[in-house]
């Protein structure tokens, strides 16, 4: 049998053995309900009016200045439209 390579042996994190296998228990039964519920939603928290994609032709020039404004650049269209339809423009 070889010899174990020094590198690859982690005494606080051993190779499982098949009696830990057997009292290994699933991590809600062990963490809890509300951990759980808390690991199983990453990301940011959903938002009551979320935004929809679209798809929307422009002239090539109205694009190119919207992008050269910069990072952002479609939030402050979204921003715009909003308040010319609030003003009754659209």
């Amino acid at each position: 049998m070889p010899k174990p390579d020094p590198e690859l042996i982690d005494d606080e994190n051993p190779e499982w053995t098949e009696e830990m296998f057997a009292r290994a228990r699933p991590a809600a039964e062990v963490m809890g309900e509300a951990f759980m519920e808390m690991a199983r939603k990453p990301g940011r928290p959903k938002t009551v009016a979320p935004k929809e994609p679209v798809t929307i032709r422009l002239d090539s020039a109205i694009v190119q200045r919207l992008r050269a404004s910069g990072k952002g650049w479609q939030t402050r269209v979204n921003d715009e439209l909003a308040r010319l339809i609030a003003k009754g423009a659209l």
